[in-house]
Formats: C-alpha cells, structure tokens, sequence
C-alpha cells in the first residue's frame, strides 16, 4: 500500500518569498507610519526565516512588545497583500512542481498539504493553481485555532492512509514527522537555515527529486 504524502507548501511547493517580502514590506511600513514601530533595515534572509512560522509565531518573534490587536492587523494587512498577489496570478510554484505532483498522482498516490498558513491564503492558492488535481485536502493552521503541526498532524492522522511521508522544508515538518512516526523528506532548496534539516531521512535539492526520494523510502 502506497503512503499518504503530507506536504508542507511554502518552501516546498510554493517559493513564497516572491509574494511575501513585498506583502511584509507594505506591513512593516504601516506599523511605522503609525508610530508602532520605528524604522529599521530588514534583510530579506531575514523575512525568509519567518516563512514556516504561522502568523503568531512570527510576529511574537519580531515584534513581541506590539499589542496583539496590533499583531493582529499588521498579520491581517500581510495576508490580503499575499492574497491579492496570488489572485492576480503573481504567485510562483518551484520549477518542477507541477510536474513532480502530475507524476506522483499518475501514480496514485494520496496526497495532502498540510500548511501554517490562514485560511484566505488557502483558498486563494488551492483555486487559482487547481490544486484539486492533485491534493485530496489543504489543511491550514488557522482552523486549527493556530496549534503547532505536530499537534494538528495527530488530528490529521486519524483520517489519512497509513503509513505517511512527510514532506517540508522547516524544522516543524521535521517534527511533524517525529510526532507521527513518519520518515521525512527535507527540502534544501527552501526557507530552512543551515542545518535546519539535520536528521531528516532524506534530503532533495529540487522537486525534481522528490519522485525518486519517495520511492526509494517504500
């Protein structure tokens, strides 16, 4: 029996930092234009560092001393920017992805992302790329109240096919992995810092790679 492949999607299938810097830029310049926050240089390795992170985790880490209402809204002002730029058709998936998920659902595998992300964000991506050609569901982490993967994933796993592969490029789908017993193919080619990785079963450097990790794992 073929296993259920749960795939992380920002930094895995989606190069995400293409919509997210700018929509993050928009964001952090309204916190300083309404004397939230002073102005500060932000690099873009570290914007990229937050993608992984649902929305509290990030903003807890960046600004922690802002009111959550505060955090709330600069969060808010992100996703509509990501949103806007995803249904004007803006957003852009890994070279190969498309064509690695076409191969592996040929092949009838199940598959599902399971993603720290809203849920307007996950409605904008699964509509605009038909993600239902190959994906049996898109699970955020808004609908689960924002709790960790590794908790979600445990809810998620009493109606998925045994056995799984987890799929991601963060230390949180590594752990997703551990916290239900799965090997763990980890993606070089995303958001993660170096040895960020470390124990992963496998490694890949490009979704072009991924048929081969997984059925080398079965």
């Amino acid at each position: 029996m073929k296993p259920t492949l749960i795939f992380d999607y920002d930094g895995t299938i989606h190069n995400t930092i293409h919509i997210y810097e700018s929509a993050f830029r928009k964001a952090f310049q309204w916190l300083v234009d309404e004397g939230y926050t002073a102005e500060q240089s932000i690099s873009t390795e570290r914007i990229a560092s937050w993608l992984g992170m649902n929305s509290r985790e990030m903003w807890n880490s960046f600004l922690p001393q802002l009111p959550d209402q505060v955090k709330n809204a600069a969060s808010q002002k992100v996703g509509d920017y990501m949103v806007e730029q995803i249904r004007a058709h803006e957003a852009l998936w890994y070279p190969g992805a498309e064509k690695m998920l076409d191969t592996l659902h040929e092949d009838g595998y199940q598959m599902v992302i399971l993603s720290n992300c809203k849920v307007a964000y996950r409605q904008a991506n699964w509509e605009i790329f038909s993600m239902d050609r190959w994906f049996d569901g898109f699970y955020d982490c808004e609908s689960y109240g924002f709790i960790p993967k590794t908790e979600i994933i445990g809810r998620l796993a009493k109606h998925l096919q045994k056995p799984y592969i987890v799929i991601g490029d963060r230390a949180a789908d590594l752990q997703c992995a551990r916290a239900c017993d799965s090997y763990f193919i980890g993606c070089r080619y995303g958001f993660g810092v170096e040895g960020e990785l470390e124990g992963a079963d496998v490694l890949v450097d490009s979704p072009g790679e991924m048929y081969r990790a997984i059925t080398k794992s079965i």
